[in-house]
């Protein structure tokens, strides 16, 4: 019997306890408590900044706000044993929403099923079970909302995102949770004042580590729905009318190639879907929630990234890098190499190199994350990389550059040619063709789409 089976025998109840909301004149405290009974108890907890003259305090929608978030930390805790019951005290979900929770948990868990060798059904999975009762579900509260919140990670993407809404005009607040260098250099760099920026504080509960570390499960969570949730908080807290991601279209692409196992599974445009009519349906705060970047590929995205050269120098999105102060690039994991790639067409060897702090192309203990990320893997890396057919093309166009300036290839570019995998016929075309992609399937209000294709027109 593999672990799976054996911890979900000896730990068939996981509770979400309680949630507790503390309110103060600047701060919104919250704290959770979810149980495997018998074995552990878990209080992660969150402190979300106010203005002084709102107050959420008897909000029903609040309330919900604050369950839901609930919901999307608890899998994290779930995930250690992958109890077949999910028992909530201290809320109630509907039918529906108890499908669309174990949706979330299925797909976005798709990688930790992967990688743990767990083979289960989406209705196999949990049974979501609620001994509270239902309440009539009150509408927001009439409040004027204004302006967009922008979630910023450090990377190239929400940098893209942030320059292109303000040089339009557009009224902005910054949002990440927990202090990062590179995201106050983000805010820098675009020469907002600090204030524009607010940080929601997570308490991680790490008695869960303690439980890793004695063989219990682990692995990747679907974390952009924790991003989703929180800041959705924060947007009503703050009297804010728009939250803008930074996703683009090339994360809807699979991670394991036939399978529906996708790390970005909560930054897909199906998630972004999911999530818009779950906020429509049962949260009711009318805030609209969209990725402005979505109709993009990462390839484009690169592209009209470097012509804003001011967040070269401080942007990062390195997760190892990240756990360092200040923010680093590693330089060694996968996620360095493709941002490394993915911008290779569009800078010189030089620049990549002062960029990242070390020549990644010429380095052959890069070649199982290149061979990853160009496809003649099983999978891509476990990392949010782009697609497979814009790493080709990157790399083919990094390599017909060089080779037209009489420059000597880098290790892993040589490798490439050698292989036969470089094609330089047409690549011309197929670059125009990236580059005036726009994706459909996309929530853009109609300015911001305005506003979308006016930037790629202008940067073409």
């Amino acid at each position: 019997m593999n672990k799976f089976a054996v911890f979900r025998k000896e730990n068939p109840v996981f509770v979400f306890r309680s949630y507790n909301i503390k309110e103060t004149k600047n701060s919104v405290e919250l704290n959770f408590c979810f149980s495997i009974p018998g074995l552990a108890e878990f209080n992660p907890g969150w402190s979300f900044p106010k203005p002084p003259e709102v107050t959420v305090s008897g909000d029903p929608v609040f309330e919900r706000l604050v369950f839901s978030l609930g919901m999307a930390e608890a899998v994290s805790y779930w995930k250690a044993v992958c109890s077949p019951e999910f028992r909530v005290e201290c809320g109630f979900l509907s039918e529906s929403q108890k499908e669309w929770w174990k949706k979330l948990w299925y797909f976005g868990l798709g990688e930790f099923f992967y990688v743990n060798g767990i083979t289960t059904s989406q209705q196999e999975l949990v049974n979501i079970i609620c001994t509270g009762t239902e309440t009539e579900a009150a509408p927001a509260a009439k409040r004027k909302r204004k302006g967009c919140l922008i979630p910023i990670g450090g990377g190239k993407d929400s940098a893209l995102t942030l320059e292109t809404l303000k040089n339009y005009g557009m009224e902005c607040r910054c949002y990440t949770i927990n202090k990062r260098c590179s995201v106050n250099g983000t805010v820098e760099a675009a020469g907002l004042p600090a204030d524009t920026l607010i940080t929601a504080q997570r308490k991680f509960d790490r008695s869960l580590i303690s439980l890793n570390n004695k063989g219990y499960l682990n692995g990747h969570t679907p974390f952009s729905s924790v991003v989703a949730f929180s800041a959705e908080i924060t947007a009503y807290i703050c009297g804010l009318e728009y939250i803008v991601l930074s996703n683009e279209s090339s994360a809807n692409e699979s991670t394991v190639a036939g399978l529906s196992v996708n790390h970005q599974y909560s930054k897909s445009f199906e998630f972004e879907c999911d999530f818009h009519e779950y906020e429509k349906k049962y949260l009711g705060t009318g805030i609209s929630y969209f990725s402005f970047l979505r109709p993009l590929t990462e390839f484009q995205i690169a592209g009209m990234f470097t012509s804003h050269r001011k967040y070269l120098s401080v942007f990062r999105s390195c997760n190892l890098g990240s756990k360092v102060t200040p923010d680093i690039w590693c330089g060694e994991c996968s996620k360095c190499l493709f941002v490394s790639l993915i911008l290779s067409p569009f800078l010189s060897l030089a620049e990549l190199k002062e960029i990242f702090g070390r020549d990644m192309l010429n380095d052959p203990a890069m070649t199982e994350y290149f061979t990853e990320l160009i496809g003649q893997s099983e999978h891509k890396p476990f990392e949010c990389v782009g697609s497979v057919s814009e790493v080709n093309l990157a790399v083919s166009l990094t390599i017909n550059r060089l080779m037209k300036q009489g420059t000597e290839l880098p290790f892993l570019l040589d490798e490439y040619v050698k292989s036969g995998l470089y094609h330089p016929e047409g690549l011309e075309k197929l670059r125009e063709k990236f580059c005036r992609y726009y994706n459909e399937q996309n929530l853009l209000p109609e300015k911001f789409e305005k506003i979308l294709r006016k930037e790629m027109e202008r940067l073409l």
